[in-house]
């Protein structure tokens, strides 16, 4: 059990990484204030150094935490799963600030001197578990590749939430995935699969 000081240490993180994404999702990191992450945490100067040296160290605090508050689909893996995940995810893209400002710092990053792959890489891996599983359970045409499918899937997603970002603020994003959806899935979902697959979702999500 964490002592009463470790507590307030943790709760102290969570609350400046909260502020911390407010400020940069609605800012970007360029113009992102200390002074307004400071006053939306209601903390001091020295509690924000003591956990994060500098505003660039604080802004990958926010891109590795973005995941954090996220309940994926815990359906059976596979094609199904794997796009009410992504619907999932266009959701919360929409409501999640946590999530939006570490997706738009990951997007920003070179603009603070980083390159970290890592928010891209998990992603990767996740979905890649949901179609190493399709291809086991012949879900898949026999070519299609799960590492090469996870990497496009994340790269096409990535494209796809920025474009309605920029249109539509993202109140479009969950179609544009489905739409996303509806033009791979025949590429690389066995026949069989297609007439029984969503991409607007199972009625589970």
């Amino acid at each position: 059990m964490a002592k009463p000081k470790q507590e307030r240490a943790i709760k102290t993180r969570e609350t400046l990484i909260n502020a911390a994404a407010a400020v940069f999702e609605e800012h970007g990191f360029t113009t992102a204030s200390i002074n307004d992450i400071l006053a939306k945490a209601g903390v001091t100067r020295g509690a924000l150094y003591f956990h994060f040296p500098s505003k660039e160290e604080l802004a990958q605090g926010v891109m590795s935490a973005q995941g954090d508050s996220l309940e994926l689909p815990q359906g059976e893996p596979g094609l199904q799963t794997l796009i009410d995940t992504t619907l999932y995810l266009a959701r919360e893209l929409q409501a999640n600030v946590l999530l939006r400002a570490g997706v738009r710092l990951s997007i920003e990053q070179s603009s603070f001197g980083v390159q970290d792959t890592t928010p891209y890489e998990l992603w990767v891996k996740a979905f890649r578990e949901h179609l190493d599983a399709a291809k086991a359970r012949g879900e898949l045409l026999p070519h299609a590749d799960p590492g090469e499918l996870s990497e496009l899937l994340v790269a096409a997603y990535s494209g796809v939430q920025l474009f309605s970002q920029l249109y539509t603020n993202r109140t479009d994003l969950p179609q544009r995935i489905a739409v996303l959806w509806r033009a791979l899935l025949p590429g690389i979902a066995v026949s069989g699969m297609l007439p029984h697959l969503k991409a607007e979702g199972s009625a589970a999500t």
